[in-house]
């Protein structure tokens, strides 16, 4: 009885030493599971698109070869009815050359406001919007154009209408780069008077307005010819 009574304490004994220890292992674990690292409050995923810092800089000197001139009466241009989006074949009238108006909008990736009027010339600028199906047929073409008319023009984008994440979406998926300004008020909309999604701005590089598009989703082959109509450059293929 004395032998099982002093194993009995020194068992005790042991216990009263290895629990301690095994709670301090299961707690560090358990504490590194439950307190993953913080997030930081609002956070969001990087933008897509392309800052606005260079957008007052005018498009670097085409090397020879690389642009040409042309001349040629601009398209004919139609009444088009204000609406969510315009009629298939319809061109909004002409822009009688007028300067853009004296707005100054948000840049999607933050930064400093972009006043339009600074903006150098030539430049395109498309409004569009991620719910808008001829928005997003075109975008593509828009990149292309972006990357084949470097040097010699700019484009722009002006997501109006839109939710931010849905704007965000549409970017990531299409692989929009060019820069793009925000417009959920539709400002620049009312100031024109053209009330249509999608709508494009061939901008000549003194600051006026030569045409304004609203005839559907563009391809490739009729932005090139809206170009080289209204700004007087051949873009590369």
């Amino acid at each position: 009885m004395n032998r099982g009574h002093a194993a009995g304490a020194t068992s005790r004994r042991l216990a009263l030493v290895i629990l301690p220890l095994l709670l301090t292992v299961t707690g560090c674990t358990s504490g590194a599971a439950d307190d993953p690292a913080p997030r930081r409050a609002g956070a969001e995923r990087p933008s897509p698109f392309r800052d606005c810092s260079t957008l007052s800089t005018p498009a670097a000197a085409a090397s020879p070869g690389s642009a040409t001139t042309t001349t040629g009466s601009p398209r004919a241009t139609a009444p088009a009815t204000p609406g969510a989006t315009a009629p298939a074949g319809t061109t909004a009238p002409a822009a009688d050359g007028k300067a853009l108006p004296e707005l100054t909008l948000a840049c999607f990736t933050g930064g400093a406001p972009v006043a339009l009027r600074d903006v150098a010339g030539p430049v395109v600028i498309n409004v569009w919007a991620s719910w808008c199906p001829p928005c997003q047929k075109e975008l593509p073409a828009f990149q292309r154009l972006s990357e084949r008319a470097a040097g010699q023009l700019q484009v722009l984008g002006v997501n109006s209408r839109d939710t931010r994440s849905a704007a965000q979406s549409t970017g990531e998926d299409i692989g929009i780069r060019f820069p793009i300004l925000v417009d959920q008020g539709e400002a620049l909309q009312r100031e024109l008077k053209r009330n249509f999604f999608p709508m494009t701005i061939f901008v000549g590089a003194d600051g006026r307005i030569r045409h304004i598009d609203a005839s559907g989703a563009l391809d490739d082959a009729q932005l090139a010819t809206l170009v080289r109509q209204h700004l007087g450059l051949t873009v590369p293929a």
